[in-house]
């Protein structure tokens, strides 16, 4: 069970403000190029997150689907379907949209780019990959995907709690109606 897994209050949220824990996050390796990916996953384990590996993009999607990654590392060529596929597809579907894609490409040309950018794409690194470069935007990007969600549980519990406080705010109003009507007891008589 994570931090994330069980129930808690709008005040337990809000006392810990700090950075996110990282050991909560997963990334997913996406690559068809076994090399490349042991590079990256070496890279990564320092990191104290779940390092997942897929390498093609059906798997990739599979993998999604079935245990929802929070950021992948995407390679644009790959073979049965191409990381703008998967990009694509992630981000079309409400339950996957959220999560943080960056594509992993040897491609240089502005027309690539542009491509994973309509497709979605959070994010670009160049092969061959900067390990300081991958840490640093992983890191980076896993916070912001991380405190996204403590938001998204924060406004829910706020949603929750805002119904109850709707009834309590009205019960409280009904009684300061009532108090304010004469009481027919009260009432002076001619």
């Amino acid at each position: 069970m994570t931090q994330y897994d069980r129930p808690t209050t709008f005040a337990e949220h809000t006392e810990d403000v700090g950075m996110p824990d990282l050991s909560g996050a997963t990334v997913l390796l996406v690559d068809d190029n076994l090399q490349n990916l042991e590079l990256m996953q070496a890279y990564l384990e320092d990191l104290p997150c779940r390092i997942t590996t897929a390498t093609d993009g059906i798997d990739a999607i599979e993998l999604i689907e079935r245990d929802q990654p929070d950021l992948v590392l995407l390679d644009v060529m790959m073979p049965r379907m191409s990381g703008f596929e998967v990009c694509q597809k992630v981000k079309s579907m409400p339950p996957t949209r959220d999560i943080v894609v960056v594509m992993v490409t040897a491609l240089h040309e502005v027309g690539d780019f542009e491509r994973a950018v309509e497709c979605g794409t959070d994010d670009f690194l160049t092969k061959p990959v900067n390990k300081l470069e991958l840490l640093t935007r992983v890191k980076s990007l896993l916070r912001v995907r991380l405190l996204k969600r403590r938001l998204d549980e924060l406004l829910a519990l706020r949603r929750q709690a805002a119904p109850d406080q709707r009834a309590s705010a009205e019960a409280g109003e009904n009684l300061e109606a009532e108090d304010d009507e004469p009481d027919a007891i009260d009432a002076p008589r001619e």
